[in-house]
This record gives structure tokens, C-alpha cells and sequence, in this order.
């Protein structure tokens, strides 16, 4: 007889059920508040879990550990060979299986991603304007992200939900624009504060939007009825009077939701981290690779999470930004 899993808990009482899990660091967008033109330094083949790791990596963390929800992300997960077969197995172990994607290739991939048992996507989306999408990425891809948009609709991925990071100065006069057109085509969007996650590390607080300011802009034209949070979710959300459709604002840096985090992510190189901000990590590859059995696995990771910290303290003098950008750690 199978008995629960016992919680994942850290030391501030804080019961992790959702997993973030990086395919690949690599992606096939520039963007410029995340790398350099050239790219980064992608990590050797070598180095990244196969489909056998990533797959028995997350049946201990939903069968030992209680995790219910797993979160695909890259980089670009899109870019991982073999990518619907290894939705399928995920999918086997009966887990809420998400997926966070840049849009392009996802017009030929989303009935497969479905069919494989994918239950929704988020896919990011900055700006509705060519040139804008083309500065801002350094690729003239647009097309193929509203084409992927439009698929993953069809093929029943929902919500799709729509993130945008509004920086000033560059797309901030879009953001009602963005709220239609989720109206429009049925998405559900997400306007995300932009944080100190990018490889240069020129990010600017005075250039983040903030929640307050992204609420004002659409006040003047909506009316926004108060939805609340779902459980540990981090967007607040607010409906669209008169609409279907659900406006999410996650402020992780002037309303951090930290108290209430229930997330752990693994890296494409199969590294745990407690924290979307943690400054260390706990090889879990290794562990696989040494012949570690799946109970010493699960102790490591329970050491990990236990040795979580209340929160990231952005904007304080104990912050340290941590070595690895967002395209490294997986969103």
C-alpha cells in the first residue's frame, strides 16, 4: 500500500509542492535585458541531465518529496531534442506539467505537447511591435511567436498565459496594449518586475516598472476587479470587468511573496536551488552520476531546502545577486 510522501518542508514552515526544471540553458533569442549579443558560455552536453536523470530526478521529488506541480523552463525548453517524448514520461508520474517557453516553435509543436500530456504554457511576449520585438530580442521572430500563441490556443494549452516585463523607457506605453490583446485572443497576461537575474548585470531599479505603476497604467483604461492570489501563486490578480479575462501582477521585488514560496528549481545540470536567488546549490547530478540511491537523494534535497533562507532581500545591503543569470537557473 502506497503511503503520502512526507512534505518537503523548510525551516520556516514553508511546504514546497512546485518544481521548476531547466532543459537547457541555451536559447535562440538575445534578449537584451537578459545576455549579451553573442550569447553566453552554454554548458557542455556533457554537463546537462539527460531525459533517464531529469525523469528520475522528478518521479523522487513527486513520489518521496510531495512535489505536485513541475515547471519545464530553459533558456529555451523548446530548443531540448526529443522534447515530447520526455513530456510523456513527466506526465506518467501524474504530475501538473507546465512549460514557460519564448513561443518560437511552438506552432509545430503544441498538438504534440498536448497529445503528450502538457497541461498549459506561459509564453513571454514584451511587445506587440516588429521592430520593438526585433530591438529588444536582436531576432525578427514576431511572427513566429504570435503563430505559437494562437497554436498552443487551438491545441487546448489552457490558460495560455502571456508575461511581459515592462522596463522603462522601452515598452511601458504597451501595457494596456498587451491587456487588449489578451482580451482579444482569449490569453491570460502577466506583467512580471523586472529583477537583478541578467548575465550583464546592469540591471537598473530605476528602470524596473513597478506593480503600482503597471496597475495605474491599466486603470486608465479598465476597470480591474480584485481576484486575489491563488494559494502560493505569485501574481495578484485582477479581472477585467465586463471580460473573461484575468490581469496577474507579479511585484517579486516591491511586494516580495517569499513568505509563502513553495517552488525549488533544478538547473539543466541537474543543481538544486532553494531559492530563485540562492547564492548555493546542492549537486544532485553528481549524487545521480556517483550511483546514489533514490533515499540519499531525497536526504540531499531535504537538506537543501531545509537550509532555505526567509527571502531574497532585494533592495537591502545583505542582497547578493546570485553568479548565474535567469537563463541559467530556469524561470
Amino acid at each position: 500500500m502506497n503511503t503520502a510522501p512526507r512534505p518537503l518542508v523548510d525551516r520556516f514552515g514553508r511546504v514546497h509542492t512546485d518544481l521548476r526544471v531547466s532543459l537547457t540553458d541555451r536559447c535562440n533569442l538575445r534578449c537584451t535585458y537578459c545576455m549579451p549579443a553573442e550569447g553566453l558560455d552554454w554548458l557542455p552536453r556533457a554537463e546537462v541531465l539527460d531525459d533517464d536523470e531529469v525523469v528520475r530526478l522528478v518521479r523522487i521529488a513527486v513520489h518521496r518529496l510531495g512535489v505536485r506541480s513541475v515547471r519545464l523552463t530553459g533558456g529555451e525548453p523548446l530548443l531540448r531534442r526529443g522534447l515530447p517524448g520526455l513530456v510523456g514520461r513527466l506526465a506518467e508520474l501524474g504530475v501538473e506539467l507546465s512549460l514557460t517557453t519564448n513561443g518560437i516553435g511552438l506552432a509545430r509543436t503544441a498538438v504534440q505537447l498536448r497529445e503528450a500530456g502538457l497541461g498549459r504554457v506561459n509564453v513571454s511576449l514584451d511587445t506587440l511591435r516588429a521592430d520593438r520585438f526585433a530591438a529588444l530580442t536582436r531576432r525578427d521572430r514576431i511572427g513566429d511567436v504570435f503563430a505559437g500563441l494562437a497554436a498552443a490556443k487551438a491545441a487546448g494549452l489552457d490558460p495560455v498565459k502571456v508575461n511581459a516585463v515592462p522596463v522603462r523607457g522601452v515598452n511601458e506605453d504597451e501595457i494596456a496594449e498587451l491587456a487588449s490583446f489578451a482580451v482579444e485572443h482569449g490569453y491570460r497576461m502577466r506583467f512580471i518586475e523586472s529583477m537583478p537575474l541578467d548575465a550583464q548585470g546592469s540591471w537598473d531599479r530605476a528602470a524596473m516598472v513597478t506593480a503600482d505603476e503597471v496597475l495605474a497604467r491599466l486603470g486608465e483604461r479598465f476597470d480591474l476587479v480584485p481576484v486575489g492570489r491563488s494559494g502560493n501563486a505569485p501574481a495578484e490578480e485582477w479581472r477585467i470587468a465586463g471580460t473573461d479575462t484575468v490581469i496577474g501582477v507579479i511585484a517579486s521585488v516591491t511586494r516580495p511573496f517569499c513568505g509563502g514560496c513553495d517552488r525549488v528549481r533544478l538547473t539543466a545540470d541537474g543543481q538544486l536551488r532553494n531559492c530563485l536567488f540562492a547564492t548555493e546549490e546542492s549537486d544532485l547530478r553528481a549524487l545521480l552520476r556517483g550511483g546514489a540511491d533514490d533515499a540519499r537523494i531525497e536526504a540531499a534535497w531535504r537538506a537543501s531546502v531545509a537550509g532555505k533562507g526567509p527571502g531574497h532581500a532585494i533592495g537591502s545591503a545583505d542582497f547578493v545577486r546570485p553568479e548565474r543569470p535567469m537563463s541559467a537557473i530556469g524561470g
